[in-house]
């Protein structure tokens, strides 16, 4: 089996609560139910999304290449710290997370979301502002079930030993920065 055989599904923000900011006045409400709370943050996420591609569209190559270095090591941290919250490692061959985080800054920049880079969309906006497969994807926070291959269990054949990739790490073996 080679490494791109070995997927399973790919890696969104925990969709049980509102941003911080309102939880305060929303726990008070007692009739704010769950499909209300998912609404609340598929309504913020479009209009964050919606303002974050606007802004891309309209910067110049060195505002996207300052966004894009920024996006990139928000998602090297995020991976770092969402592998120690899950107890999952990289793959053996971290040019494969490399790739995977550096697609995940690409898609947060020009998309306002962290949409999996592994999958392919008719309509890549339309699926960042659902969410189900911005990282972590739906199937990662249920099942840890990375299909990109970025988080792996300790039962996956691909798994190696780091739980830790630098920003240089990313840059280096996915090519540098530019999209």
């Amino acid at each position: 089996m080679t490494i791109m055989e070995a997927g399973a599904f790919a890696p969104v923000a925990n969709l049980s609560q509102p941003p911080t900011q309102k939880n305060k006045r929303l726990s008070a409400n007692k009739s704010f139910s769950k499909n209300n709370k998912i609404s609340y943050y598929h309504n913020n996420q479009n209009r964050l999304t919606h303002e974050l591609a606007a802004k891309d569209d309209e910067m110049t190559e060195e505002e996207r290449e300052i966004a894009l270095e920024k996006a990139t090591k928000a998602m090297t941290a995020f991976s770092n710290k969402y592998l120690q919250n899950t107890n999952t490692k990289y793959c053996s061959d971290k040019s494969i997370p490399a790739v995977v985080i550096k697609g995940l800054a690409e898609h947060k920049v020009s998309l306002g979301a962290p949409l999996c880079p592994c999958r392919y969309y008719e309509d890549k906006e339309k699926e960042a502002k659902d969410g189900f497969w911005n990282c972590p994807c739906v199937p990662m926070r249920e099942r840890h079930e990375c299909h990109c291959m970025l988080f792996l269990t300790e039962d996956n054949d691909f798994v190696g030993e780091d739980t830790e990739i630098s920003y240089d790490e990313v840059i280096n073996l996915s090519g540098g920065i530019s999209m």
